[in-house]
């Protein structure tokens, strides 16, 4: 794997793949998709809302690290 500072970094294939794999539970993506669905509605609670935003921001990170994973393993990004 290379850093943007072009540094080389050695991983397990096994740990990059697991990376690349990460995904929310079913039981998590499903309130996510709740939640957004709620939202849409105009229907959150502040707690849900703030929820809504954390789980937001997680999604988005795994992403990063997924898209990162796949391309140091060679793989499409789907």
């Amino acid at each position: 794997m290379r850093e943007s500072s072009g540094a080389t970094i050695e991983a397990p294939v096994e740990l990059v793949t697991s990376i690349a794999d990460l995904q929310f539970p079913q039981k998590i993506d499903t309130h996510l998709q709740i939640l957004m669905d709620r939202n849409t509605e105009g229907r959150l609670s502040e707690a849900e809302r703030a929820e809504l935003e954390a789980l937001v921001e997680l999604s988005e990170t795994i992403s990063l690290l997924r898209v990162q994973a796949l391309r140091a393993l060679g793989r499409t990004v789907p």
